[in-house]
């Protein structure tokens, strides 16, 4: 090829990646050449005939190399988009996924008449995409995010002084921070089975952290541990909110039964039972 026009690019990477067996190559293409040229896809469109430029198309080819590897786009980017705000990630955090954008709406909703003096809880805060989103959602909320990686927390740390959450205080915890008394806690915890990780698109199953995956032999081991300890951390009425993998939703309703009512499953964009959901009846006297 002699031509390295930004239209011939598009059609070269997008067929590489296509044959590769890649899913949306033509927009994968697209998002990777507008981050090597720092321009928008729309601007692709308008500058087809443009010719790259050595350092451009050097760095397409990069972006090309490490995609055809699998590597998520995100990662490569650098950024993915999350409620409206572009989030900092890269290979020590999960790449946000629309469907999380479901559990926000979920805990804002099933908040709502607290929500001039919320205090929140994110449990596996990863890129702290859902703690800050909360956080400018409910400016005036205070918002607590744990992770047990310090990676992840050095991510979302960057992200909350980016976006200017500064209602979001992040701690290093397996979990839960010290004891507190909180009106939400809300969590997209690790949910895949261990024996199904490696199964995964290998965008997942290679690139992405295996600890903010893995939720042991059935997927549930961090939904229990969530389930049973935020009884003693919530007030009466407050709300616990989860996101759960495909096909066990059910199963986690049943976990939050003995203490929590008003309990509903909601479904994400693809109509998967994905965000479960319920109020505390009792503030943990029970547990």
């Amino acid at each position: 090829m002699t031509d390295w026009t930004i239209e011939s690019m598009l059609k070269w990477a997008a067929d590489d990646f296509r044959q590769k067996g890649i899913d949306s190559p033509r927009l994968d293409a697209e998002l990777l050449l507008a981050q090597a040229i720092g321009t928008t896809r729309m601007q692709l469109i308008l500058d087809a005939k443009r010719p790259l430029v050595a350092d451009e198309l050097a760095r397409f080819r990069d972006f090309v190399k490490r995609r055809r590897n699998r590597e998520p786009v995100a990662y490569i980017r650098g950024d993915r988009e999350f409620y409206g705000r572009t989030f900092r990630v890269d290979a020590r955090v999960l790449v946000p996924r629309p469907e999380t954008e479901h559990l926000v709406e979920v805990a804002l909703s099933r908040t709502s008449s607290r929500s001039m003096s919320l205090r929140a809880l994110d449990l596996c805060t990863g890129s702290g995409c859902v703690a800050i989103t909360i956080a400018k959602e409910r400016p005036t909320s205070v918002v607590v995010a744990t992770d047990i990686s310090r990676g992840a927390l050095d991510v979302a740390r960057e992200n909350a002084l980016r976006l200017g959450a500064y209602n979001v205080a992040f701690e290093e915890a397996d979990l839960f921070p010290p004891p507190a008394k909180f009106d939400l806690v809300v969590s997209n915890p690790p949910y895949i089975a261990s024996a199904e990780i490696d199964t995964l698109a290998p965008e997942v199953a290679k690139h992405e952290p295996r600890i903010a995956l893995d939720g042991g032999v059935d997927g549930l081991d961090f939904v229990r541990r969530i389930v049973e300890h935020s009884v003693n951390i919530l007030d009466v009425g407050g709300v616990l909110a989860i996101e759960i993998g495909d096909g066990d939703a059910r199963r986690a309703a049943a976990l939050f039964e003995s203490a929590f009512g008003d309990v509903r499953v909601q479904r994400d964009y693809g109509q998967v039972e994905r965000i479960v959901s319920g109020a505390l009846r009792n503030a943990g006297a029970d547990a």
